[in-house]
C-alpha cells in the first residue's frame, strides 16, 4: 500500500495524574479512546485550568490487525479481544458517568474490508459508537498532544508518531513563529494543517505523510526472515524507502534549531532502556531529550540480546519484546535520515490530542501562559 499523503502541503494541557476524582467536583468529564492495531487504549479526564487531570484509564494489548496484513480482513478472535477490551471501557465510562466522549480507530480499521462489520459489532455488543479516522487527523491529533515539548529555539520541527499499523510524520516550520508563541502556534493547528491561523503567528507544515508501516505491519512483513540482525536491516531499510516522497528528506537539515519529538511506544521504550529503568517511570521517560548515538547504543543492545534475551529483558517487558526491533528498525531509518542532538521523547499521543480537542470546542479550559 502507498503511503497516503494530502493533496497539498495555547499549548496543549499538561498531564496531571489522579487516582480518582472529587465527588464534589462539577468539572464535566471527557474520554478518549485510541483503538489501534495492537492496543486498546482510554483516558478519562477533567478540565483544570490551561491543563486537564486524568482520572482513570485503560490500556490492553488486543492485536486487532493479527493477520490483517496477510488476510486484508480482521479475524473472528482478534475482534473478539476487542470487543472484550470495549466493554472494560464502557463499565468505566458508565461508573464516571462520561457524557462527552470521542472513541477512534486508526489504521487496522482503516485497511480491513470488514471494519464496517466490526464497528456495528462494536455498537451492537458495547453501545459504543467508534469512528474511523482519516491519516490526516490521526498526525494532526499526535501533533498537537506534543505542543509542550516544543523548545523554543525550534525552527524546523519534525513530529513522528510511530504506531502499530502506521506511521505518521509532519515536519513544520516555526521560523517565524515568535520563540513565546511557538507551542501555541502548533497547537493551532488542531483546526487543519492548511487553516487559517488568523491574527497569530502561523506554523506551517511544510509535509506530512501516513506510511502504512507500524510496528506490527512492519514486523509481520519480514517474519519469514529467520536471521535477527538480517530481518532487522530489512526493516529498516525497507521503511526508509518508503519516505522516499516525503520532502525533506532532500534537504541537508542543519542540526542548529533543529527537534524531532517522537511518541509511541517504541520511543518511550528506548528512552526507559537508556535510563536503565526496571520499572516503567512516565515521569522520567516524558520530555526526555536523547541523541543519536544515545539510540544507536541502545539498539545495539537490544541486537546482542536476541530474542530470547529481549524477552527476558524487564527494561523491554513481554508484551513489548515482539514489537520492540520492528519499531526500532524505524526509529533508525529516522535517525539516518535526520541525526540529531535533540529528540524529545514523548508519552503522550492521540489521546491526549482527543481530549484537548473536545475540551477546546466547549471553551472549559482557561489560555494557557505565554
Amino acid at each position: 500500500m502507498a503511503p497516503q499523503r494530502p493533496d497539498g502541503a495555547g499549548a496543549v494541557p499538561s498531564v496531571v495524574e489522579s487516582p480518582a476524582p472529587n465527588p464534589s467536583d462539577q468539572r464535566p468529564l471527557y474520554a478518549a479512546l485510541d483503538l489501534g492495531t495492537n492496543s486498546c487504549r482510554m483516558l478519562i479526564a477533567q478540565p483544570m485550568g490551561h491543563q486537564f487531570q486524568v482520572v482513570d484509564s485503560f490500556s490492553k494489548s488486543v492485536q486487532l490487525g493479527q493477520g490483517l496484513e496477510s488476510s486484508g480482513k480482521l479475524s473472528r478472535a482478534s475482534m473478539n479481544r476487542t470487543v472484550a477490551a470495549m466493554r472494560i471501557c464502557r463499565q468505566k465510562l458508565q461508573r464516571h458517568k462520561v457524557k462527552h466522549m470521542r472513541l477512534v480507530a486508526t489504521e487496522a480499521c482503516r485497511r480491513a474490508s470488514n471494519a464496517t462489520q466490526f464497528i456495528r459489532q462494536v455498537k451492537r455488543e458495547t453501545g459504543l459508537r467508534l469512528d474511523i479516522i482519516t491519516p490526516e487527523e490521526e498526525a494532526r491529533l499526535a501533533v498537537i498532544s506534543c505542543a509542550p515539548l516544543v523548545n523554543k529555539k525550534t525552527t524546523q520541527l519534525l513530529v513522528v508518531d510511530i504506531g502499530g499499523g502506521s506511521t505518521e510524520l509532519v515536519w513544520i516550520d516555526l521560523t517565524n513563529v515568535p520563540k513565546k508563541e511557538r507551542s501555541g502556534a502548533i497547537m493551532r493547528l488542531h483546526a487543519g494543517f492548511d487553516s487559517d491561523p488568523g491574527a497569530f503567528a502561523g506554523a506551517k507544515v511544510v509535509d506530512w505523510i501516513s506510511v502504512p508501516l507500524g510496528v506490527a505491519t512492519l514486523r509481520d512483513q519480514f517474519h519469514d526472515v529467520e536471521d535477527d540482525a538480517a530481518r532487522f536491516a530489512l526493516m529498516s531499510w525497507f521503511f526508509e524507502e518508503n519516505l522516499e516522497k516525503f520532502a525533506p528528506t532532500s534537504e541537508i537539515q542543519d542540526r542548529k534549531g533543529f527537534q524531532i519529538i517522537g511518541t509511541s511506544g517504541t520511543v518511550t521504550t528506548v528512552a526507559a532502556s537508556h535510563l536503565g529503568l526496571r520499572r516503567y517511570d512516565r515521569t522520567k521517560v516524558d520530555g526526555l531529550r536523547m541523541t543519536t548515538d544515545q539510540i544507536d547504543a541502545v539498539i545495539r543492545d537490544y541486537l546482542s540480546l536476541g530474542e530470547v534475551g529481549r524477552r527476558n529483558d524487564p527494561r523491554i517487558g513481554r508484551d513489548r519484546q515482539a514489537l520492540i526491533m520492528s519499531g526500532s528498525a524505524i526509529l533508525q531509518a529516522l535517525m539516518r535520515l535526520w541525526p540529531t542532538d535533540r529528540l524529545s521523547v514523548a508519552d503522550r499521543g492521540l489521546r491526549e490530542g482527543l481530549l484537548y480537542a473536545q475540551m477546546s470546542a466547549h471553551g472549559v479550559l482557561d489560555d494557557a501562559p505565554s
